[in-house]
């Protein structure tokens, strides 16, 4: 009998050979070929919650005093599995909610707290993460007792949170509100190296300037959350790590006095773990065995005592008294020398110089052991950076300062990503408007929505420019930190009003319109650039034989330059809008893959991008009025054209110089239109293909403007969190 046949003794029932082969990406087959996985990632059929789920309304309910108190009893609660540093899992607890928080960066918005993605690969098995697998198995029970409604994500800042309350500190708030991911996040580029913590040149172009460091990436190591803790590439020198500190904490957007806050705060309380070699120590949870069941790094010479835990490899506390919030780290810091030394797992650290014993902290697992306490080379990077040293004599100067600003700058850290405070929910929730949140005023609502429409019908704007207007001051939205849009009108303030992709002389024209029309009406610009784009569109669908009237709703504010940190705006500046065929600069990565990106940060699927792009083709709204991809006649017409003659096989598609190409017909040779592949890709994408021959039937002209206007407004409305139940 065949050797392979699931009938044979020892048989494998499973066809190697065949399907387990395909389960391989399309694009270890065809690396050329676009991969649309970060459009499909988190769909329903990965969401195991009821289509009627709401969770906001779920978290309304939440017993929010109770869960504060279950947690803060759990950090007194040891456990022989994972036993507590000195009895106490505060520490523990802030560093999985730093964790989560500080893989955040603001360059793209993704990475951070807001969707519990710690618990999926890669994040759960970082080395940087060691043994947090454990500290979120402690709020295991506490996550049981009350359900859907308190998710991962808020539990593990919270529990962050209350780790700090109970050492003393008080903290700055608490927001509830984030939603659970229920899967890894696919779109997210973490590096491209193949190796763990791979030397640093990977990523820079010149590794003693730190600003050179790949965007939108804001950690020098694969598998890191900031700065290699022993140096720069493990090679100890404070000056020069604190320069790499200084640029990875800006591209989390802190500035130096948030840098060091956050870090000699964050170091008060817990302890660094490598009290033995790592040798013995077992695979991260992606490639730990099946009966560890979600648990990595395992520790056969643990023998239940906090003191031999095993995370980073560096080893000790940072304070005389790891669990109280005070000033003991500078303290420490300031008050005595420090030299190097090799903790007894071999990571750099160091060490006080001539400490006696009654000046140091106890161990962690036996409080009659006095053990030297350490810092790592970011630590004495705030001691030898002439800016970061006069910050830390301000703290030290002014305790209650150094706690009001730390308690700030873990508050961002913690809900940076949440976006507006209309996000927050509970009763912790901070009065105070920040301006990283990006606030906006309420705005008006009870005025005449039809007589405004009217008006900006007869204002002599074409629907080409209203269009392009709404749609340029939308599309800044990103769902990855719920920051842009429409919402506040920043299109017409430093820097939107002046970036290229807005032509800015075009946008002048319109808002010297719309601004006094808005006035007259007693409504807001935002809204006044909204509804206007839903006029000119509404002319575009009369054009196309077609009578829709676009979904609108009132109530946008406009933010005014108080409201606005101009320079953390800069990065939503769109290099590339594949939707109006436009790119900044020629770039190594194809117009497509750059489509795919701006389509994942506003929220779209696969379908709702195909019938945006193919639409807006035909509407007369590309950037500059080119005429790539416009496979229409009937310009200014919302109609199919787009996906009728791409899918034509009367037409033949040839490259061109420039990385243009031109449609021509088969029979004659005569060029009919010409393109790029951000429009060609429609044709060549097996699935992108399957959507535009959809919209290419001929009995789904309907269909397509009925999806074309939802997707138009999803698009206008993805950012009022107003609206929000």
């Amino acid at each position: 009998m065949d050797g392979n046949s699931s009938q044979g003794l020892g048989g494998c029932p499973v066809n190697h050979g065949g399907n387990t082969s395909l389960d391989k990406p399309v694009t270890k087959w065809w690396p050329k070929s676009l991969n649309l996985g970060i459009l499909h990632q988190h769909g329903a059929r990965t969401n195991p919650m009821d289509a009627e789920y709401n969770h906001r309304e779920a978290v309304k309910g939440l017993d929010f005093e109770g869960v504060k108190a279950d947690v803060k009893a759990l950090l007194t609660k040891n456990q022989d599995w994972w036993p507590a540093d000195w009895g106490y899992y505060g520490g523990l607890m802030v560093r999985l909610a730093w964790h989560s928080a500080g893989s955040y960066r603001m360059q793209d918005g993704r990475g951070g707290a807001g969707h519990g993605n710690i618990r999926f690969a890669p994040l759960n098995s970082w080395p940087d993460n060691a043994s947090l697998d454990k500290a979120r198995r402690l709020l295991w029970p506490v996550k049981k007792k009350y359900g859907n409604a308190l998710s991962w994500a808020d539990l593990i800042i919270l529990a962050g949170n209350m780790g700090y309350e109970a050492a003393g500190l008080k903290t700055f708030g608490f927001g509830f509100g984030r939603e659970d991911i229920w899967g890894p996040e696919t779109d997210v580029y973490w590096g491209s190296e193949n190796e763990w913590l791979a030397p640093s040149e990977n990523r820079y172009d010149d590794l003693d300037d730190a600003s050179t460091l790949e965007n939108p990436l804001s950690a020098v190591h694969m598998g890191l959350i900031y700065v290699n803790p022993e140096g720069v590439n493990g090679k100890p020198d404070p000056a020069r790590t604190a320069l790499h500190v200084r640029e990875t904490f800006a591209r989390m957007a802190m500035n130096d006095e948030e840098t060091a806050a956050l870090t000699c705060g964050g170091h008060t309380i817990g302890k660094a773990h490598g009290a033995l070699a790592g040798d013995n120590i077992g695979a991260e949870p992606e490639g730990a065995a099946i009966e560890e069941q979600g648990f990595g790094w395992a520790n056969p010479d643990q023998g239940g005592t906090a003191s031999k835990s095993f995370t980073s490899g560096i080893e000790g506390a940072w304070t005389k008294e790891p669990t109280k919030f005070d000033m003991g780290y500078f303290d420490y810091l300031f008050g005595w020398e420090w030299e190097l030394a090799k903790s007894p797992a071999g990571a750099w650290q160091w060490q006080p110089v001539d400490m006696p014993d009654s000046e140091k902290p106890t161990n962690a697992g036996d409080s009659r052991t006095p053990q030297s306490p350490i810092m790592t080379d970011a630590d004495m990077a705030m001691k030898v950076d002439p800016i970061y040293n006069a910050i830390c004599q301000k703290f030290m100067a002014d305790p209650e300062y150094f706690k009001d600003t730390f308690a700030r700058a873990w508050f961002k850290l913690t809900h940076r990503d949440m976006g507006p405070r209309a996000n927050y929910i509970g009763p912790d929730v901070p009065a105070e408007d920040l301006i990283w949140q990006d606030p906006i005023p309420a705005g008006p609502t009870g005025y005449n929505v039809a007589a405004l429409k009217a008006k900006i019908a007869d204002s002599g704007l074409t629907s080409a420019e209203l269009i392009a207007t709404a749609w340029d001051s939308a599309r800044t939205f990103r769902g990855s930190d719920n920051r842009g849009g429409a919402n506040g009108a920043r299109i017409r303030l430093a820097p939107q009003k002046d970036w290229p992709g807005n032509e800015p002389a075009r946008l002048a024209k319109v808002l010297g319109v719309l601004e006094p029309l808005a006035a007259e009406a007693g409504a807001s610009i935002a809204d006044s650039i909204v509804l206007g784009g839903n006029v000119g569109l509404e002319m575009a669908i009369k054009a196309g034989g077609h009578a829709v009237e676009v979904p609108f709703t009132p109530g946008r504010g406009d933010a005014d330059d108080s409201m606005t940190d101009a320079e953390s705006f800069d990065v939503l500046q769109p290099v590339a809008d594949g939707f109006r065929n436009w790119q900044k600069e020629a770039y190594a990565v194809s117009a497509e893959e750059m489509l795919l990106d701006r389509a994942q940060l506003m929220g779209l699927t696969a379908a709702e991008m195909t019938v945006l792009l193919g639409g807006m083709r035909g509407l007369g709204t590309n950037h500059g009025g080119s005429k790539l991809g416009v496979f229409t006649d009937r310009e200014g017409a919302l109609t199919t054209d787009f996906f009728v003659n791409l899918t034509d096989m009367a037409n033949s598609w040839h490259p061109v110089d420039g990385g243009t190409y031109e449609i021509r017909d088969r029979k004659t040779g005569d060029v009919k239109w010409t393109a790029t592949s951000a429009d060609l890709v429609f044709g060549s994408n097996s699935i992108l293909r399957a959507y535009a021959e959809v919209y290419a039937q001929d009995d789904n002209h309907e269909k397509f403007v009925k999806d074309f206007v939802a997707a138009w407004t999803k698009v206008m409305e993805s950012d009022r969190f107003d609206l929000l139940a």
